[in-house]
Parts: structure tokens; sequence; C-alpha cells
């Protein structure tokens, strides 16, 4: 590295710093992590959000949303991020054929500021102030990923080898794995073969509603579609000599932490310092036991990445930054009638409880609730054998409206739980109904975002003290 590059580092580093500072003395800046893992909602969360933050008439509960006197897009700061396509996404929820927008596939981010009216005694000698929330949307799958830096690559197969048992794909890749030579020397078509066959099983454990499929960019390779860093499979343990097929698994294993993961971690994910994790709990429940247990497992791992807790004033100038809110949300909430909310949020606080002590301890604020970003159905009652059903009513892909009564969740969410950590095959009393509602035909009036359940109390818990 020569002089001017280094002169030209400093002067980066400390023009960092100074808007570092600025932007911590004068206009603060809130960054929002929002992820999830597969149809959890991340995008409609999002675009609901932000419609209901410019236009505040369904948040009563957001705290300080009296002293905002103006909300507005702005430009995000980072030129070199894709802009999350809000103006498209609302377009498609609200429009004239409502419908489900396109997933998050890669990272994308959206400023949203607010012109904040001064509070408090000295509020009349100071003048109208500036918060930004930068929302930064990025796949859940990735977010899974960050658990791999601190494991070694015989450590990673062998959890990943130890569950797989009885999941989708996995006799295909389980075959493919035995009749391998692993010993033999490095061949590129057979590390195809291997990493193909591990990709279907973890696209099909997916769909199939498991939550822990990772590697993350398998799913979703984008531009690295096909690259060596996305070619590897896990392995057995045992002593592989120099130049074999098994000691290169492992070398691109190492590659993917150190090309793929970090560069997230440092670029994206350790900035954020509130976080919201959309979980699909209501999904999980109806895919069985094994789905819901694979959850609670894999959003015990996540708080690891989140290095949650506060920091000082100081060390979150540096960009030493910690997550210090974290929301959990069970998504999907408008799929239930309102009489069995509470016990979704119970179910929700106790499959993440372990995530949820993990980072109270570390100081982070954190809640759990149930949700529901856009709401697609109305309440109804249906008469069953002489009793009335609580039931939703909403409008199906084909057009068709139709009732649902999905079955009562247990007022006690140890008979969903502890059924599922003891390796329940199917739930003993009642299934779970589930259905693909699509968005419902709305009328937005003049300061009304789209309707929703407790989206404002969400948004409170993010950033109401900021406002």
């Amino acid at each position: 590295m020569g002089i001017s590059d280094i002169a030209e580092d400093i002067t980066r580093r400390v023009e960092g710093l100074g808007a570092s500072v600025s932007e911590a003395l004068f206009e603060p800046v809130i960054r929002l992590g929002v992820t999830g893992l597969s149809r959890a909602g991340k995008t409609v969360f999002i675009t609901s959000l932000v419609a209901n933050l410019l236009d505040r008439g369904r948040m009563p509960a957001l705290s300080g949303g009296a002293n905002i006197r103006a909300a507005f897009l702005q430009p995000q700061p980072d030129d070199t991020v894709p802009r999350f396509d809000y103006e498209s996404h609302l377009a498609a929820l609200t429009g004239p054929t409502p419908h489900w927008p396109e997933g998050t596939r890669a990272v994308s981010e959206l400023r949203l500021s607010f012109r904040v009216a001064p509070t408090g005694l000295l509020g009349g000698l100071r003048g109208m102030r500036t918060v930004h929330l930068d929302i930064v949307d990025y796949p859940g799958e990735w977010l899974l990923d960050l658990s791999l830096l601190d494991k070694s690559f015989a450590d990673w197969s062998a959890g990943v080898l130890a569950r797989i048992d009885g999941r989708p794909g996995a006799a295909a890749f389980q075959a493919a794995l035995a009749g391998t030579d692993l010993s033999a020397r490095f061949d590129e078509p057979a590390a195809k073969r291997l990493a193909e066959a591990f990709t279907a099983h973890l696209h099909a454990s997916r769909a199939a509603g498991f939550s822990d499929c990772s590697p993350g960019r398998f799913l979703l390779p984008g531009e690295m579609e096909g690259s060596p860093a996305l070619t590897f499979a896990p392995l057995p343990p045992g002593e592989y000599p120099r130049g074999s097929l098994a000691r290169e698994m492992e070398r691109r294993f190492d590659a993917y932490k150190s090309k793929v993961v970090k560069p997230f971690f440092r670029e994206h994910f350790a900035r954020i310092d509130r976080q919201v994790v959309l979980v699909d709990v209501l999904g999980a429940i109806h895919a069985g036991p094994a789905a819901l247990e694979d959850l609670r497992r894999s959003m015990a791992e996540i708080l690891i990445a989140f290095r949650p807790g506060t920091s000082g004033f100081l060390a979150s100038l540096l960009g030493a930054k910690r997550v210090e809110r974290i929301l959990f949300a069970a998504t999907k909430a408008d799929h239930l009638h309102h009489l069995q909310h509470a016990r979704l949020s119970a179910i929700t606080s106790a499959l993440l409880r372990e995530a949820k002590d993990r980072a109270d301890f570390a100081g982070a604020q954190t809640q759990a609730l149930a949700l529901a970003s856009l709401r697609t159905t109305t309440e109804d009652l249906l008469a069953h054998e002489g009793e009335s059903l609580p039931a939703v009513r909403g409008r199906l892909a084909d057009g068709r409206s139709v009732a649902l009564y999905p079955g009562d969740l247990p007022e006690d969410p140890a008979q969903l739980l502890a059924p599922a950590r003891e390796g329940a095959q199917h739930w003993l009393e009642a299934d779970f109904g589930l259905m693909q509602f699509e968005p419902a035909p709305v009328k937005l009036r003049p300061g009304e975002g789209p309707p929703h359940i407790r989206l404002d109390r969400a948004a409170d818990f993010l950033i109401g003290d900021k406002l």
C-alpha cells in the first residue's frame, strides 16, 4: 500500500467518524434490520410499516407519533446497496388486483426520515429535529449462516448429518454420499453431484416447513451460483489425504465463511442496532412437531449472531454497535380469530424463550408478539354441531371467499413444545389447518396506511423511544 493509499484510507476513516458524530448528535439514525425465514413476510412487513409511518391514521399505539410533523422517503446513504422497491410492493398489495409481492432475495435498504417536534420543559427553546430510519432487508437464510463462523467444517458436518434423517431429500443425498469415494483425488463433477444433492435436500426441507436450511446461499445463490464457494457438502468424519475430495470440501467451506459470510456480517449486519425477526409460527405448527422444534433451535442459534446488548457512546461512534432491541414477531395473526391471538403470542414467547433469555441476559430489550403486517381476513362464526366456531374469512388465489376454522391452539404452549422436543411425528390431539389467503381489496382513506394487526405496537417498541 502506497503513501497515497494510506492517506486516502485515513481521510475516509476521519470522514466516516465525522459523519457518525454528526448523526449521533444532530440527526440520529436508527438502523433497523428486518429478517425472517422463508415465507415469514419480510417484504410485506416493511412495505406496510413504511406506509403506516407515512400515513399514521392506523398507528394509535405508536408513542411519539403525535410529535411527527412530517415523514418522507429519502435516498438511502449507501449507494452500493439496492433500494427496497417500496412503491412497487405497495402497488402490488393495494392495487386494483392485489397480490403478494416477490419475496426477499438479496439485501436492500430504504431510508424514512421524520421531522419531529421538540418536547419537554425546554422544548420551546429547540427547533424541529430530524430522525432517520434506515430499514435493511435481508434474507433470513443468510442470517442462519452467521452461526457458521464459530464452527469448523467437522463440527458443521456432524451437526447436519445428525439431524437430516427422515427429512425431505435426505435419503437421496445420503445415497450420493455413500456412493462417493471421499478419499479419492478431488474431482469437480463428483463435488458438483454431492453439492447438488445436498442443495436439493435443503430446498425440499424448506418447502416442508423446516427452518435450519443453511448454508443460506445454497438456497439464494444470486450471482454466486455454480461458484466453488457454493460447491461443497457435509461429510462424515475421517482422516482424508491432501488433495482429496474431502479436503477440498473443507477448504471450500472455509472459503464460504471468509468470502461470503464475513463480508455480509461486516458490511451490513454488524451496523444494525434494532432488529425484527419475523417468524411463521403458524406455518411451523401446521408442518408438524419436527418443524416446530427445528424453528425453536434455529431461533436460539440466531441470537448468538446478534451480539445483543448496549455499547457505550464512543464505541457506537466507532462502529462497535450492538443490537439494543429485538422484536420477535409471529406473523399471519389474521389467519386466526382474535380470541386466539393471546394463545399465539404465548406460544411464540415460549418457543423463543431460550433466544429471548440470551438477549435479555446480554442487556438487550426484547419483545414477542403476534401481528399481521397486512390484514387479509375478516372474522366470522361458523355453525358446527350446535356450536359457533370462531373463524376467519378471506380470499383465495382463485378468487373464492372461504371461511376457515384452523383449530384451537392450546392454552398451554407446552402441549405443542413438549412433543416437538421429544421427537413426535404428529400432533396427537388435533391437526391445525392453514390456508394461503390473498390480499383483500382495500380502499385507503387519506391519512391511513394499509390495515394491520398490532403493527403500531411493533413500531412503538422499535422506534417509539426515538420520537
